[in-house]
């Protein structure tokens, strides 16, 4: 199953995750199905309600990702339901009739099977057919009507979406923190990642698609490694509903997802995974107390269950490591542990994030209230001064016609007159004003920042974990310097690196006595010297 946040159709289609942008901070997100799962007796088939309007799966499917989809006539109450009693307690004797009792042993048989026919815009017909094994009966679904307001918008899934609209089982990574750490911790695609603290799942899907390098192949030859995120999570029943949304967004070739405590257990895989190596470079700590996670991320073999492991670390590079903390007291303790584990560059960064609007601001009495960006006020002292003499001759104006009214036919006058003939004029003054005039590059230009940070506020602590450096690593160095620093003084210019690797293994080899090296006449084409050798 491709996921689809890896990669996406141009349509949308039966059985994939879409997310209805409703507002700027308003998403939700659906699994496109014509059937009801739940029952809900639409009649409609599936829909989803929002409070800006109900939307029939029926009129979902089959658009381009990020169009836009009228809210449909919907009846919500149990008087739109289909089927015998809609009610609770229908409901509730509904289901007490439908229990069944298998015998032991016997394989459940299919009772209904769903088929999607036609296109479903608002006016073709769009039916569900369901075959029931027993008595064959066909349903067709009511076709949707347009309603007369209520819109939404059909995005395709990404990571940065599924944050701002995933169901918040803790405190989420947000946006602006998961891509300040995934840079920082040079996370690229086929990279290793462990993830610690899975919680909602927020990270788990940004890493995923970072580290995402194509599906493994069973039946290639190659050896190269994908990219893949070993995610721990303790909580039981937050490991259960995240393991459910990565299985159903495509996501288990590239997520493994253990039920561990690693503060207690260490990073040890699941019985079906213990001789599968982790190998990670990139680690991601999102724990309370992520101190207690650190003496199993050494270089030599921990201690896990009582039994010692291969290291979870990879030994050939160096390893980097990020923890998040919302206290400032999580922070110095993990920095104190990092210290004493050898971790070096450590640093401790704060994000807070801030949205800016720029927009264009028109000030004067002839801009319309209910117009984006204007502000219906003077904008010079003159053109107070006329407003207020304008105020002034209305008022005379309509004084002096009640006065005449009263004289020859007395009557009460009706409130609101002078309101209305003020609104009304004013009305006529915007509309002869607005004609012709474009409003896109009128005004002047502004910004404005949020009045409130809508973003989790939290401290960021990097470290770097440096691969062992043992006596040999040492003296290969040694060599491999001394054979650069004489090839440079022989000719007084620079080299490339494949003529410094083959210069330090001519003299390793001397030094160890293994053969005498003569020339072969190979010529550097941007040296123009003699520098291949060959061992007699």
């Amino acid at each position: 199953m491709s996921s689809p946040f890896l990669f996406t159709t141009p349509t949308t289609s039966q059985n994939t995750l879409a997310i209805l942008h409703l507002r700027r901070d308003l998403l939700t997100p659906t699994t496109l199905s014509l059937h009801d799962d739940l029952n809900l007796g639409y009649a409609e088939g599936k829909v989803t309600t929002t409070r800006f309007g109900s939307f029939p799966h029926s009129t979902l499917m089959g658009k381009p990702w990020g169009s836009q989809v009228k809210a449909s006539k919907v009846d919500t109450g149990t008087r739109g339901r289909v089927g015998e009693g809609i009610g609770s307690k229908a409901r509730k004797r509904k289901r007490d009739e439908d229990v069944v009792v298998e015998p032991e042993g016997a394989t459940p048989q299919p009772t209904a099977l769903s088929q999607y026919d036609g296109e479903n815009d608002h006016g073709a017909i769009a039916t569900l057919k369901e075959t029931n094994t027993s008595d064959s009966t066909e349903k067709v679904y009511k076709t949707a009507e347009p309603a007369e307001t209520g819109f939404c918008h059909l995005l395709a899934p990404t990571p940065e979406l599924w944050t701002a609209s995933l169901p918040h089982r803790t405190q989420v990574v947000y946006t602006p923190d998961y891509s300040y750490i995934l840079q920082h911790l040079r996370v690229l695609p086929g990279s290793i990642v462990i993830e610690a603290g899975a919680g909602s799942g927020s990270f788990t899907h940004a890493a995923a698609r970072a580290v995402f390098s194509g599906q493994p192949d069973a039946s290639s030859m190659s050896t190269e490694r994908k990219g893949k995120i070993y995610s721990f999570e303790f909580h039981l029943p937050r490991y259960e509903t995240l393991k459910s949304e990565i299985l159903a967004h495509g996501l288990s070739e590239t997520v493994h997802l253990s039920h561990r405590d690693v503060c207690q257990d260490g990073f040890l895989l699941d019985d079906d995974h213990m001789a599968e190596p982790i190998n990670a470079s990139h680690i991601f700590l999102d724990l309370p107390a992520p101190w207690l996670a650190l003496r199993y991320l050494t270089r030599k073999a921990p201690v896990q269950r009582g039994s010692t492991s291969s290291s979870p670390l990879n030994p050939e590079t160096a390893v980097h490591i990020a923890t998040f903390s919302p206290c400032i007291e999580q922070v110095t303790r993990t920095v104190s542990a990092l210290r004493g584990l050898g971790w070096l560059d450590i640093q401790t960064v704060e994000l807070q994030a801030r949205h800016i609007e720029v927009r264009r601001e028109r000030v004067g009495l002839t801009e319309e209230p209910s117009t984006r960006g204007s502000v219906p006020v003077a904008s010079t002292v003159s053109e107070a001064v006329t407003r207020l003499r304008d105020l002034e001759a209305r008022e005379r104006d309509f004084r002096a016609t009640q006065l005449n009214l009263a004289q020859d036919q007395p009557a009460s006058p009706r409130k609101g007159d002078i309101s209305a003939a003020q609104g009304n004029s004013s009305s006529n003054n915007n509309n002869n004003y607005k004609n012709g005039r474009s409003l896109f590059d009128q005004g002047r230009l502004i910004t404005r920042s949020e009045p409130e940070l809508r973003t989790h506020t939290s401290y960021l602590t990097f470290a770097i974990l440096p691969r062992e450096w043992s006596v040999e690593d040492e003296e290969a160095a040694r060599i491999k310097i001394s054979a650069l620093a004489a090839e440079e003084a022989k000719g007084g210019i620079k080299i490339s690196k494949r003529q410094v690797k083959k210069a330090a293994k001519k003299v390793r080899l001397e030094a160890e006595g293994k053969g005498e090296w003569v020339e072969v006449g190979e010529v550097d084409k941007r040296t123009s010297e003699e520098t291949t050798y060959m061992r007699l």
